[in-house]
């Protein structure tokens, strides 16, 4: 048995990266999943975003563990896009115990003025609120909601001195969300809903792994004119943790969501939880 069995999680971001994770892990527990992804690229972020193909593999990885899930094309920016991503999987499983607003971008390719910053935003804190409203009315006593943060966003100096707007937009929503778990879990506790936060260090996932952050953390190969490579990145990388590691696997991550998920959590609520390998006794923080 799974300590999940009988459950329905509302995952979204989970066309690749934290959210498949996830999804395959919280089915492999018994969960029934529903997956939501935007499946497109928004223009101020510079990497490639999820494909309506990486939500497919999201699919079949969660079938192989033996899960039952649908997946749905939806922008949690537009909260009627939202509700009809949770009215189909209302459709199939009839109910929702586990929230994972687990979407998220870093966009720092302004091409206007402050449009990172409002992407930033809008997809980091308005993104996770909407899913948080939409499917808050469906859930009962015992479910659990679970909110992706950022060791990062919670410390000085770092994305927001990337030099974009995007970065200083991604920080205040994470700074945002660690106050939004606060106040709301009180609001929830008398209904014996918990509401949680994740806050990782950087995670192995396309938003740690792109140019904008390997130049950010190679300046000096910057001023030498040089374009610094993955390679070159991974070698500074550790600095950001005292515990010897570049940064965490989705799999850790996930370990500690299918925890927040579960009945061992069940008396734990507007905790913001560190999951950072000691960064945050490493750096300034923020809040």
């Amino acid at each position: 048995m799974g300590k999940l069995d009988g459950k329905v999680a509302f995952i979204t971001g989970a066309g690749r990266g934290q959210g498949r994770s996830h999804a395959v892990k919280l089915a492999s527990e018994g969960a029934g999943i529903i997956a939501v992804d935007i499946c497109e690229d928004i223009p101020t972020v510079n990497y490639e975003m999820a494909s309506a193909e990486d939500l497919a593999q999201t699919v079949k990885e969660v079938e192989a563990v033996g899960g039952s899930i649908v997946a749905v094309k939806a922008d949690v920016r537009i909260k009627e896009q939202v509700r009809a991503a949770l009215d189909q999987g209302l459709a199939r499983f009839g109910q929702v115990d586990i929230v994972c607003a687990n979407a998220g971008i870093l966009p720092m390719n302004d091409r206007t003025l402050i449009e990172g910053f409002i992407d930033g935003m809008d997809v980091d804190f308005v993104g996770a609120h909407n899913t948080v409203a939409v499917v808050a009315p469906h859930l009962r006593s015992g479910a659990s909601i679970i909110i992706t943060g950022s060791c990062a966003g919670l410390m000085k100096n770092t994305t927001e001195a990337m030099g974009r707007t995007g970065g200083v937009g991604y920080s205040f929503a994470k700074r945002l969300i660690f106050q939004y778990v606060e106040t709301l879990a009180l609001q929830l506790a008398p209904h014996n809903i918990r509401l949680n936060a994740v806050h990782p260090t950087n995670v192995n996932t396309r938003l740690l792994q792109n140019d904008d952050i390997y130049r950010s953390f190679r300046p000096d190969l910057v001023a030498e004119g040089k374009t610094p490579t993955r390679e070159d990145a991974e070698a500074a990388f550790p600095g950001m943790q005292p515990m010897p590691i570049p940064y965490l696997e989705t799999s850790d991550v996930s370990a500690l969501v299918t925890f927040l998920a579960s009945e061992d959590s069940r008396y734990m609520t507007g905790q913001n939880l560190l999951l950072d390998a000691g960064s945050m006794l490493k750096g300034e923080r923020a809040i």
